[in-house]
């Protein structure tokens, strides 16, 4: 009954001083462990990954009036939200399987459709009645080939489906050689900080379970014992200050 009692009643002390005091003085460690770890993911992001290159196309949305069906509509170009609402439609027709398949067979590339459309957004440039495509591959060549064969397919395509609307291509694909993705630097900060939190992570759990009496300070703060004499450090040869050793150091022995 006693036992149960006193296993109730147990506690840990966690003294933040003390895991401070540890981290600082391992902080040669966390530095060590975060350069490595950014290392890691440098070389990851530099030479396992595959680069990704963008390149994009305009187009200008017509939207004076069509028709949509039995309906009819009427948009001033000043109603910047239906411009934004036509885009939307826009892209949606451009992710159509049937849009994407002859955008494929256009480029000639040996792609699916699902795997198409993963490559490309469209967006509206600045809430305007223009449209921004942007198709990204690892090849920037290609990216710039299948760019501007949906600004061939799409507005033909646009045209079947919806009476009355247009588009014009306001600026075609060029190859651009500069990477959008990975971003080395990215993933090398990342790193950074992944290893620096590992180590100080790993320090703090070591400082929490090290039972181990430092200093005169820890027993005059976590007990009621008046310290009578030190025990000089044995363990090694010549050593002239004095140690602390917990009971379990004590008990090993």
């Amino acid at each position: 009954m006693d036992r149960a009692e006193n296993s109730r009643n147990e506690y840990y002390t966690i003294d933040l001083t003390h895991i401070i005091k540890v981290i600082w003085s391992k902080a040669w460690a966390v530095v060590l462990a975060a350069l490595l770890v950014a290392a890691a993911f440098f070389s990851y992001a530099s030479f396992a990954i595959k680069p990704s290159y963008s390149s994009s196309i305009l187009l200008y949305v017509n939207n004076s009036s069509f028709s949509l069906g039995s309906t009819e509509f009427t948009i001033s170009s000043t109603q910047l939200s239906a411009a934004q609402s036509l885009v939307k439609t826009y892209s949606v027709l451009l992710n159509n399987r049937t849009t994407l398949e002859r955008t494929i067979e256009k480029a000639g590339v040996n792609y699916t459709y699902k795997e198409l459309s993963y490559m490309i957004e469209a967006a509206p440039v600045n809430t305007t009645e223009v449209m921004r495509v942007t198709v990204t591959t690892h090849d920037p060549y290609e990216a710039a080939k299948i760019a501007n064969c949906i600004a061939e397919v799409l507005p033909i395509r646009i045209s079947e489906i919806i009476e009355g609307a247009s588009m014009e291509v306001v600026d075609s694909a060029v190859p651009n050689l500069q990477k959008v993705a990975p971003s080395v630097t990215s993933y090398t900060v990342l790193g950074f900080l992944l290893g620096a939190f590992a180590a100080v992570a790993v320090l703090v759990v070591v400082a929490v379970r090290d039972d181990s009496i430092h200093d005169e300070e820890y027993i005059l703060k976590n007990y009621d014992y008046p310290i009578l004499a030190k025990v000089p450090n044995l363990h090694t040869p010549g050593a002239k200050e004095y140690g602390y050793y917990s009971s379990r150091k004590k008990s090993s022995k």
